[in-house]
C-alpha cells in the first residue's frame, strides 16, 4: 500500500485495501476497516469485509461503546478509538463513483440474505491504500420484499443539533436520501444486479490491519 499520484489506478480482485471514515468535522480517521477487492471498474468499486476482520471503531475515552451513550451527548463526548474485530457474517460493500452513498449487503448464518443497507455518506476518494469517507448519519435498509425504512434519523438530528452538520449539508444529505429511495422504488442498481447471490473466494485470507492504518495519503482521487 504506498502512496502514488498520476492516473487513477484500479485494484485488481484479491487485492487488500482500507476503507476508512474520517471523523465529522475533524478530518482524522476514526473507522479503518481491511477488505478484500471483488470488483474495481469506473462504474463500481465493490470489496469484502470477511467475519473476524481487525477494525478500528471510536469509543468513549472511557471506552463505553457510542451507541450506549446517551443521544443528547453522544456526539459531544470526548472519544478515542480502540481495535475491535468484526464478528458475525461479513458485508459486502457495492459504491459507484461520486454517489453520496455506498450499499452494504447483509447475510445470516447459511448465507441466508438479509438485507441492504444504504449509508449516506461523503462520495469516497481513493488514494493508494484504499478509500476514505465520512458517514452522514442517515442510512436506508432495504429487504428482498422491496421495501424499504429510514435508520438513525433520531442521530442525523441529534448530528444537527451538535453542530456536526449544518443546514446546508443536512439539506444535501436529504437529498441524496431521496435519490437513494428514488433508486429503490424503481429497483436499480445495485438491488436488481443478484449480489446477494455472490459469495468469497474461500482462498481469500483475512486481511490484516497495518500499524499505520490513520496515515495520511500522499495523493487522493475522486
Amino acid at each position: 500500500m504506498t502512496e502514488s499520484g498520476g492516473p487513477q489506478q484500479h485494484w485488481a480482485p484479491g487485492e487488500q485495501i482500507l476503507w476508512r471514515y474520517r471523523g465529522n468535522g475533524t478530518g482524522a480517521v476514526h473507522i479503518c476497516r481491511p477488505v478484500t477487492v471483488v470488483q474495481d471498474t469506473p462504474e463500481l468499486l465493490a470489496v469484502w469485509m470477511a467475519p473476524g476482520t481487525e477494525c478500528v471503531r471510536p469509543v468513549l475515552t472511557d471506552g463505553t461503546p457510542v451507541h450506549e451513550e446517551p443521544l443528547a451527548t453522544r456526539y459531544t463526548a470526548p472519544r478515542t478509538t480502540e481495535r475491535s474485530h468484526w464478528f458475525g457474517s461479513g458485508v459486502l460493500k457495492l459504491a459507484r463513483p461520486g454517489d453520496p452513498w455506498s450499499v452494504w449487503l447483509f447475510w445470516e448464518r447459511g448465507w441466508r440474505f438479509r438485507s441492504w443497507y444504504v449509508n449516506l455518506e461523503e462520495p469516497r476518494t481513493r488514494w493508494s491504500g484504499g478509500v476514505d469517507s465520512e458517514d452522514h448519519f442517515l442510512d436506508i435498509s432495504v429487504y428482498p420484499d422491496h421495501s424499504w425504512l429510514w435508520r438513525d434519523e433520531d442521530e442525523f438530528a441529534q448530528a444537527q443539533r451538535s453542530g456536526l452538520m449544518d443546514r446546508e449539508q443536512a439539506a444535501r444529505v436529504k437529498a441524496a436520501g431521496a435519490r437513494a429511495v428514488e433508486l429503490i422504488r424503481a429497483w436499480g442498481t445495485p438491488f436488481a444486479d443478484g449480489w446477494e447471490n455472490w459469495r468469497p473466494d474461500p482462498g481469500w485470507p483475512v486481511p490484516q490491519l497495518p500499524g499505520d492504518w490513520d496515515r495520511t495519503p500522499a495523493h487522493t482521487a475522486p
